[in-house]
């Protein structure tokens, strides 16, 4: 367990107790103790009693939860609070926009209890009819939870990955003389998974039963599941899995089958015949022979989802993409100057081990007060500490950045005398998010428009699963970067994955660079990096394109070059 798993559960206690209606010194309590635990560069667990008693906004009782929950994952106030809260209010408590006291109102005033009862009463108009609610925050609610209800069941790739990789290492490792691969979704790198599909070449399915019925970790649904076929779901997570057993003489052609999307398998190839129909007339011994036979280059899984490949002919190859081991340093990265937990050594000691060459770092900027955000003095002392590090790490290069919130009229933090001082700056909306398309369009096009501004970040705000991105008009948008030089980031965090990778491929087209950016909070977040590199490979990214993958020697001229550009 994190330190970020002991602040959700006290943020979690908190909101209960505001529910509960106890008193508000005892809710600030736990709610100042999340902020200081949140900003703790020391693991918790490792820390004794009189340790944890010694941190700022901690102190006895919280030491003591603390202690507790490093010895069973939770703690007696929380259980007690748990224990009468209906398990349907709990999952309310994380809907976005209602605070516990609204939660209380639905559940005591209107006996709401669950998400689906919430939404059936917004149907029904009863929300608006509450004092302190109105229609506007009816309309809001209703939204958000026709969002969640879409969304059950998906899973991000990233929580999915530990879970399907630990079954198809397991899988491999019993049946080494068999192929064993992932197919579907998974082989296709979707930020968003239903189901786990593997493929095996074999028709006996009795052995890979007979394993999985002995394995605690996942299930196996016999109504659903098939002579040829094996559907189940994992135990621990609410994940479903589906096994296919294809003949080995067809295996290749199964496996190609199975990958590509509908719409890809539809295109159709240089004979008038479907990718899908081609494939089902024949049996094949690679797929890149395939693509080939039907007047194709080989076109890699994670783009086969029937979008801009299918474009693709003999005479136009698909680019060479961009790899994991491209990258040379992360930009838009936060350190305990804001709401990161590390400090900036911590950070550019890790990237440098990591095999890096440098490191953007942009903590918020001071109109994110909930963020820590810089004031103008604290950027000196941060700015004087980077020289410090930047003398003693050479040739390692950290670059002075700001994540700059992109004001409501679309202006950015601080006067131009302070925005020249960075070396670059990352413009991104953190509040009122609630626009619609033209408003948040030109907002974030007048950021763009900013001679400051070098990244924009997490274009659309949205957290996948949780919470829709406010609309915008992404053409438009990309126009203006391209007009402006402006890097799009694919903001690499699991929950955002933001530019999406759809408008990847657009982005390219108009030249626009982008930039893996996994806009870190601790040394785990830089782990992150991965997935966007897997969404920007389904947007058909090269290394070319990528900023991050330039060498240090050539992003500093880029940065300088930019900077010397900016006409006070």
């Amino acid at each position: 367990m994190t330190n970020k798993d002991i602040a959700n559960l006290l943020k979690l206690t908190a909101s209960l107790l505001e529910l509960h209606g106890e008193n508000q010194f005892k809710i600030r309590t736990y709610s100042n103790a999340v902020l200081n635990i949140e900003k703790q560069g020391d693991d918790l667990f490792k820390k004794s009693l009189s340790e944890l008693e010694s941190l700022d906004g901690i102190g006895k009782g919280l030491a003591q939860s603390i202690i507790e929950i490093r010895q069973k994952g939770t703690f007696s106030v929380l259980e007690e609070l748990i224990s009468k809260t209906p398990e349907g209010v709990l999952e309310m408590i994380e809907l976005k926009g209602i605070g516990p006291k609204k939660i209380k109102v639905l559940w005591k005033e209107l006996n709401i209890e669950n998400m689906d009862q919430l939404l059936e009463a917004c149907n029904q108009g009863q929300i608006a009819k509450l004092k302190g609610f109105g229609v506007k925050t009816q309309e809001s609610i209703k939204q958000h939870l026709e969002y969640i209800v879409s969304q059950r069941g998906k899973m991000l790739y990233a929580d999915v990955e530990p879970y399907s990789e630990k079954f198809l290492e397991r899988l491999r490792r019993a049946f080494p003389e068999l192929k064993i691969e992932f197919t579907g979704a998974m082989r296709r790198k979707m930020d968003i998974v239903e189901a786990v599909e593997i493929i095996i070449n074999s028709r006996d399915p009795e052995p890979i039963k007979a394993l999985i019925e002995i394995d605690n970790s996942v299930h196996i649904n016999s109504k659903n599941s098939g002579p040829f076929s094996l559907k189940g779901r994992f135990v621990d997570v609410n994940l479903k899995w589906h096994i296919r057993f294809s003949e080995p003489s067809r295996y290749q052609t199964d496996l190609m089958l199975s990958t590509g999307s509908g719409k890809h398998l539809s295109r159709i190839d240089c004979n008038g015949k479907s990718l899908c129909q081609t494939l089902l007339e024949k049996t094949i011994d690679d797929e890149k022979t395939l693509y080939h036979e039907i007047g194709l280059p080989y076109i890699a899984p994670e783009l086969r989802e029937g979008s801009f490949e299918l474009s693709y002919t003999g005479d136009k190859d698909p680019p060479e993409l961009l790899e994991v081991e491209d990258i040379k340093g992360p930009f838009h990265n936060h350190s305990n100057y804001s709401d990161g937990k590390n400090t900036i050594r911590q950070l550019a000691v890790y990237c440098i081990e990591q095999g890096y060459a440098y490191l953007g770092l942009s903590d918020h900027s001071k109109s994110a007060f909930y963020a820590n955000g810089l004031q103008e003095f604290q950027l000196i002392k941060q700015h004087e500490e980077i020289d410090r590090l930047n003398a003693e790490m050479t040739p390692f290069k950290i670059f002075k950045g700001i994540e700059s919130d992109i004001l409501n009229d679309g202006s950015l933090d601080y006067e131009p005398e302070v925005l020249v001082s960075f070396d670059f700056i990352v413009a991104s909306i953190h509040s009122n998010l609630n626009m619609d398309k033209n408003k948040a369009t030109q907002r974030l096009i007048t950021a763009v428009e900013n001679p400051f501004t070098t990244f924009l970040g997490h274009p659309t705000g949205r957290l996948l699963l949780k919470r829709q991105g406010y609309p915008i008009d992404h053409k438009k948008v990309i126009d203006a970067c391209a007009s402006n030089h402006v890097i799009i980031e694919i903001n690499a965090n699991p929950w955002r994955l933001d530019i999406d990778w759809r408008w990847v491929n657009y982005a390219l087209e108009k030249d626009v660079i982008l930039s893996i950016n996994p806009d870190a909070h601790e040394l785990e977040g830089f782990k992150d990096m991965k997935y966007g590199v897997y969404a920007g490979r389904k947007g058909g990214l090269t290394k070319e394109m990528t900023f991050n993958s330039w060498s240090l020697e050539k992003v500093e001229a880029y940065l300088v070059n930019r900077k010397a550009g900016v006409n006070l």
